[in-house]
């Protein structure tokens, strides 16, 4: 049945499952719904998902063919099985990890604890779950999905379904307003009880999809819910001050930069420049400690924050842009002050700095729930740190179909207006070959900068930022097409895939650009990963500067414009060097970080204190 090497015990699952498959054929709809059911009863019984599991995939697989018009592979299978035992999978892109997600979550929903599944943005968390639903129908289950702007009650409801598609950022602040409610309904009176009810369950099984990211990239990502705070006019006079004065801080001279923490810290003589820029009566109900604070606050800003990079305004409101997918992060604020340093860059309405009423980690969530697993294109580059942080198996699941993928020489530049000239020449060269190509950038503002390239050489495309992520869906249903120019963030590098027209396939399939570095080669793979999915075949290229903003994050500005000077002749082991560096640091302040978390959570708790609510 199964043609590649795989595990003596999983081989036996395999092999069960397709004796179930084939006692189904010539079922009826109901019988199918009624052997669910019976599972749901053995489930209930106490009879473990391991012995039930061939029954419960061969359903599943049946109902998807009855339902979806499709049937899982032997790889999806495989993919399933892994998933029910703790593990995160690796997948390659187009080898159908939605279909394979339905599998352990039918036969974790037969417990009837409810199962969720976390997404990266509410598109795909909707998109899936109407997808899926009519599959999950069939077999008696209930299919819900959870997105921004539900009120109590209809959370309630998905929450109350078997199995619940969500962000992971929605099953968090939702687990955090339950756990306020529940406090607070200690206290209330029999009155208020019912505005008190939680909306959610226990938590219990968790499959993340796109798990590096979610379990990796935003792992210390904090969810906040605040509690009310007044700001003072003195205090947003000081913080505008802040804002017109730090572009004229001296590095060296007036601060010093810490890179590895990318904080600032005024030197003596900086304190000295500081007040001589004082203006009359701007100290009023202001200390001498708050205006260096929100200097280095306001100097760190100018450095290391920047509009349609790491943020966008949106309605008079900061919206922040994350890096690691291009999507925004929608109600999400930054902390100690950096909110409200960029607003007054951005002349914007200072808000309070929240205090925290509740505080928990995407790390910190996933840890909750009893069982987890997880699927992505790129888990095996995480492997080590998956298993450390989760206590998860990293699993590389075979491709069905032989890799057709061709990655194409990368090329350097000495600066950036070559590198950006010489991918339009590449856009039009291969256009005119009659294939669709997309171009991952960085940041909006570089999505932008060559937009406008392109139009000035007459070149009609789409662009997908943050600034356009309600359009995702339609644009990427157009980029497989003929022709097509796709200048895109992270955002189409996951959870998407571009379907080809068949003449596309017969030209040579779609060409990616990768016109910058990323933080970690896992986000580059995944963006190359859209081309060449189910076997069909696809080219990719890199566009690389000593430009580029990597080296400036890896190194700081001035090593960094020193390197630009100095070792022109060997970008290829500067730039690589530098996305190492940077990746190293990365996973070193997350482990550092998970460090002292577990360390604040362990005194909070020897208090008697609840460490999500009790925050310190």
């Amino acid at each position: 049945m199964f043609s590649l090497p795989i595990r003596p015990t999983t081989s036996r699952q395999l092999a069960r499952i397709d004796r179930q498959l084939r006692t189904l054929s010539s079922v009826s709809d109901r019988q199918l719904r009624e052997q669910a059911a019976t599972l749901r009863y053995r489930a209930a019984a106490g009879e473990s998902l391991h012995r039930l599991l061939p029954e419960a995939y061969a359903l599943v697989v049946e109902a998807a063919d009855r339902t979806l018009g499709i049937r899982h592979y032997d790889v999806q299978l495989l993919g399933g099985i892994h998933l029910a035992n703790r593990c995160v999978i690796e997948m390659e892109t187009g080898q159908g990890k939605t279909l394979t997600a339905t599998l352990p979550l039918f036969l974790h929903a037969l417990r009837g604890q409810g199962v969720h599944l976390a997404t990266s943005n509410d598109y795909l968390a909707q998109r899936d779950a109407d997808t899926m639903r009519p599959l999950f129908s069939m077999l008696g289950l209930t299919c819900g999905v959870v997105v921004d702007g539900m009120d109590d009650s209809q959370r309630r409801h998905s929450y109350r379904c078997d199995i619940t598609y969500a962000t992971a950022a929605e099953l968090g602040f939702d687990f955090l307003r339950d756990r306020l409610k529940r406090r607070a309904a200690a206290g209330a009176s029999t009155a208020d009880q019912s505005e008190l009810q939680p909306v959610g369950r226990e938590l219990d099984f968790l499959l993340a999809d796109e798990a590096d990211a979610l379990m990796i990239d935003e792992a210390n990502t904090p969810m906040i819910i605040g509690a009310p705070a007044r700001i003072s006019d003195q205090k947003q006079a000081l913080y505008q001050w802040a804002a017109q004065t730090a572009p004229d801080a001296i590095e060296k001279q007036h601060y010093r930069y810490n890179l590895r923490e990318r904080s600032v810290e005024l030197l003596p003589a900086g304190r000295q420049w500081a007040r001589q820029q004082l203006s009359a009566g701007l100290m009023d109900g202001n200390s001498i400690l708050d205006l260096f604070e929100k200097l280095e606050r306001a100097i760190t800003v100018d450095r290391d924050f920047h509009r349609d990079q790491h943020y966008i305004v949106r309605d008079g409101e900061i919206v922040l842009i994350n890096e690691a997918t291009g999507r925004l992060g929608e109600g999400r604020q930054w902390q100690d002050g950096i909110q409200q340093a960029i607003q007054a860059v951005e002349r914007l309405p200072i808000t309070a700095p929240t205090t925290h009423a509740a505080k928990l980690t995407v790390q910190g969530l996933f840890l909750s729930y009893r069982h987890l697993a997880g699927m992505t294109g790129t888990a095996v580059a995480a492997a080590s740190e998956l298993r450390k942080v989760y206590k998860t198996n990293v699993v590389r699941i075979p491709p069905l179909h032989k890799s057709r993928r061709q990655a194409l020489s990368t090329r350097y530049f000495a600066d950036d207006t070559e590198k950006y000239q010489a991918i339009v020449d590449e856009i039009i060269a291969i256009g005119h070959a009659g294939r669709p190509v997309l171009i991952g950038t960085r940041s909006v503002e570089n999505s932008q900068r060559l937009s406008k390239l392109l139009r000035d050489a007459n070149v009609p495309h789409q662009v997908l930022n943050a600034h356009q992520h309600a359009s995702e869906a339609k644009i990427i249903a157009l980029a497989g097409r003929a022709g097509q120019v796709t200048v895109a963030t992270s955002m189409a590098g996951r959870g998407t895939d571009i379907c080809l027209d068949d003449d596309v396939v017969d030209r040579g399939g779609l060409h990616v650009i990768l016109s910058e570095l990323h933080d970690s080669p896992r986000q580059d793979q995944q963006l190359w990963g859209r081309c060449g999915r189910q076997g069909q075949p696809g080219t990719y290229r890199q566009f690389l500067s000593l430009d580029d903003a990597i080296l400036d994050q890896a190194y700081g500005d001035q090593a960094a414009a020193g390197y630009r000077t100095h070792r022109r002749g060997n970008q290829a082991a500067l730039l690589s060097t530098a996305q190492q560096t940077l990746e190293q640091r990365r996973r070193q302040n997350r482990l550092t970080a998970l460090y002292h978390e577990k360390r604040r959570l362990r005194a909070v708790w020897e208090m008697g204190r609840d460490p999500l609510l009790d925050v310190m």
